[in-house]
């Protein structure tokens, strides 16, 4: 049996060691970031490019692996919510000078965003959602099914009311956006430690006190929760409610063809859920189809036929589709299906980026300003108290979004 004094040598010995790239975990720091996906990513450059110093971002696994890790994510701005609209037009642009900025290429395209509408609601639903669309810049529109059939050859008109277009929107690759954000972040001084998990945040008078990891404690008075599907456990660390639930959505990929299928815009059929857009010379297809809450990422077959019967609709050719292989993630939901960003009124110093229900990617760069004035003590571009997690404590407060895949 280990005597006291060789077990707490050994606990010593166990807490001082560094990660595979030799960094070790630091005693203190200004702000933890718990979670490496685009949001974390995203905040630590922010933060750090603003002035703030001695950053930490921790991540149980590896930058990007948890939802940020999809092969390809759509931009967009094309929204009915006007605070919606704001986060994703900022962040389009944001990724629209990411080449410049960065001196990376994230594969970013602009096909646009093609909304089907197959009844009078759904058109009249699309009418307002443009009018607030462009009050913000963006240049869509409403389309005839004609014009909708010509600018995607896949579909078939005869079912379509309508349709609303922005040419803007597109798809990149979240992959490459996090490595980006990563490796700037880095170069200003924040410190990435992967493969560690948090095991515990305290609290003392109702403050911030320190973060416990497996590699030791982090005394910081500053916690921002970008834990995605995982950040309701984070927050309850804290006694904070982040009504955040884990849903599995997944993906497929059609078999490469030897010459590429038109281009397409990233194409959704309000009606069923149902999307698709070109991938290298195959398909991306996917339905927002239900599935029970947690945390299974294992990629089956099951939502194929559920796809296929929407395609037998809009689509046809696109029924039963022959994939070549796909993948499976988490949507990190709320109760209204909207991001949770704020600051909490119960614990000073813990501030929250999360439960962004699909849409993480693409308001990825707005968020990270957000959080970087909400740490800062300005105020941000819009009004936050849309996205706070009191809303839930008042019906009318929700936020009613009618763009949700």
């Amino acid at each position: 049996m280990l005597s006291s004094h060789r077990r707490s040598a050994l606990a010593n010995q166990v807490v001082s060691l560094a990660l595979p790239d030799g960094t070790a975990q630091p005693k203190d720091a200004d702000v933890v970031i718990v979670g490496g996906g685009i949001m974390g990513v995203s905040a630590a450059f922010h933060l750090a490019e603003a002035g703030v110093r001695n950053i930490v971002v921790i991540e149980r696994s590896g930058l990007g692996t948890g939802s940020s890790a999809k092969p390809l994510g759509g931009v967009r701005a094309t929204f009915s919510d006007p605070a919606n609209v704001a986060l994703g037009k900022r962040s389009l642009d944001a990724y629209g000078r990411f080449g410049q900025r960065f001196g990376v290429d994230i594969g970013l395209r602009r096909v646009g965003y093609l909304f089907l509408c197959r009844s009078v609601a759904e058109v009249a639903d699309c009418e307002a959602s443009v009018i607030v669309q462009n009050h913000f810049g963006s240049n869509s529109r409403m389309i005839s099914p004609a014009e909708a059939a010509a600018i995607n050859p896949f579909l078939n008109p005869a079912v379509l009311q309508a349709a609303s277009y922005s040419p803007d929107d597109g798809f990149a690759e979240p992959a490459k956006a996090v490595e980006a954000y990563a490796h700037a972040a880095k170069a200003a001084g924040v410190v990435f430690l992967t493969y560690t998990e948090v095991l515990s945040v305290e609290t003392a008078a109702g403050a911030i006190q320190s973060v416990t990891t497996n590699r030791g404690t982090i005394h910081t008075d500053a916690v921002v929760c970008a834990a995605g599907a995982w950040s309701r456990h984070v927050g309850q660390m804290v006694g904070v409610e982040l009504p955040v639930t884990p849903v599995r959505r997944q993906i497929g990929m059609t078999r490469q063809q030897p010459m590429p299928y038109p281009d397409v815009p990233f194409t959704l059929d309000l009606s069923t859920t149902m999307y698709f857009h070109n991938y290298r010379n195959g398909m991306l297809l996917g339905v927002s189809n239900q599935q029970s809450p947690g945390f299974e990422r294992d990629f089956t077959y099951g939502w194929v036929a559920e796809f296929s019967a929407a395609a037998r609709i809009c689509a046809p050719s696109l029924a039963e589709p022959d994939l070549e292989f796909g993948w499976a993630g988490l949507y990190e939901n709320t109760p209204d299906h909207n991001a949770l960003i704020g600051a909490s009124e119960e614990v000073s110093g813990f501030f929250y980026a999360t439960g962004f229900s699909g849409h993480g990617f693409l308001q990825g760069p707005a968020v990270g300003e957000l959080v970087r004035d909400l740490y800062l003590g300005r105020d941000g571009f819009i009004d936050l108290s849309t996205f706070s997690a009191e809303r839930f404590n008042n019906d009318a407060a929700l936020v009613r979004e009618v763009h949700i895949i």
